[in-house]
């Protein structure tokens, strides 16, 4: 296992009616922007509880944060913040929601053209607002940790960053806030919430046994308990232990001392910013390709994970670990994600241009040993099309 040092200062309230906390946790002389997407808040009475929460506190709205949060939307909200004095930000909604909240956060301060902020990935951020969240789609694990990934639309521009001071100071997890969900979210927020495991998974042996069966586990809740969540949305159950396993996925915990691949996000980025394709379904894409183009380097893990998580007995590990890919994709198919580029209309043509944003953001060099080239990702990505 390698050396690792770690702290997360989330502090996270779970469960049913913990969005009163936000009364306990936000300063009473605050002036607090609620941020959210596109308003399904107001329809399933989360905003309506927020509201009641922030009773004696004075606060703003803003809303209509895209998922995939574009650069230019979140821009009028650092304009509000300025104009108003805002001293504290409240995401409510899903990933998206919180990770432009992050980049409002850290843009609220900067001297410089906030643009700066996506192509740096907040390296140059010196000082941020305090955020908190009110989570209602589990599936990024933003509300426990400090990535952020936001979108420049005018240049289809999907710029992943980092900094811990845009880490949320809490985050409220009520697993009710996401019986009314679509399904189409359902799934893609299962899928999402794998992949991110599998990142920092599906590499090879370190001997950090810790960490694999700690993620062998949250995929074992994910398998089983997403296609209930699709066929039973109000069990509480169901969507409690979903929640909390997308939130592990991703704060911090399964990456230490193991090391991780992120090719699969690197890749799908390029195609949500070209393409306008949800983020899950691209993962879904790319993933079953960069695991059969690498295979015979993943294979110990892939039959680890075949073993441990799916159940699989083959004794051939070449075929087990093609058995295991195979059986994701139909995971992700069953869910409701299409694993395949014609799925969404689209052919090879789509390939040349996904490549050549990889060049021009510098990522040439892919994956957990460094050597998926844009060439590599040019090949690999036809065995999804």
């Amino acid at each position: 296992m390698n050396n690792f040092t770690f702290r997360n200062p989330t502090r996270i309230h779970f469960g049913k009616g913990q969005i009163a906390k936000i009364q306990e946790e936000i300063p009473a002389d605050a002036r607090v922007l609620i941020t959210y997407g596109g308003g399904s808040i107001k329809k399933n009475g989360v905003l309506d509880q927020v509201h009641a929460a922030l009773a004696n506190i004075t606060f703003f709205e803003f809303g209509g944060i895209e998922p995939n949060p574009h650069f230019e939307t979140l821009m009028k909200a650092v304009e509000l913040v300025r104009r108003e004095n805002i001293t504290y930000l409240l995401a409510v909604g899903g990933g998206s929601v919180v990770d432009g909240t992050k980049f409002i956060a850290g843009a609220a301060f900067y001297d410089g053209d906030p643009v700066e902020i996506l192509y740096t990935r907040a390296a140059k951020v010196s000082k941020a607002l305090p955020i908190g969240c009110v989570l209602t789609l589990p599936a990024t694990g933003s509300e426990m940790n400090g990535n952020a990934v936001v979108t420049r639309w005018e240049t289809k521009d999907k710029m992943g960053m980092f900094s811990e001071l845009m880490r949320p100071t809490f985050s409220i997890l009520d697993p009710e806030t996401t019986y009314t969900l679509p399904v189409r979210q359902i799934g893609n927020g299962v899928v999402d919430a794998i992949v991110h495991i599998v990142e920092q998974y599906m590499t090879y042996p370190v001997n950090g046994k810790v960490q694999d069966y700690y993620a062998e586990s949250l995929l074992k809740v994910l398998m089983e308990e997403g296609p209930k969540a699709l066929t039973d949305p109000t069990n509480y159950d169901v969507r409690a232990n979903i929640m909390w396993a997308a939130t592990q996925a991703l704060n911090g915990t399964l990456s230490l001392g193991v090391p991780g691949d992120w090719s699969i996000h690197a890749i799908g980025h390029q195609i949500t910013a070209i393409y306008g394709l949800d983020h899950a379904q691209t993962l879904a894409i790319v993933l079953p390709a960069v695991w059969s183009y690498k295979k015979n380097q993943k294979k110990q893990k892939l039959v680890q994970y075949a073993n441990h998580v799916l159940g699989l007995t083959e004794r051939d590990d070449d075929l087990c670990a093609t058995q295991a890919i195979e059986k994701t994709r139909e995971f992700f198919e069953q869910m409701g994600v299409a694993t395949r580029f014609s799925a969404y209309g689209l052919g090879a043509e789509a390939i040349p241009v996904i490549v050549e944003k990889l060049r021009q953001h510098g990522r040439l060099k892919l994956g957990e040993h460094g050597d998926i080239t844009p060439d590599d990702v040019a090949e690999l990505l036809k065995l999804s099309l």
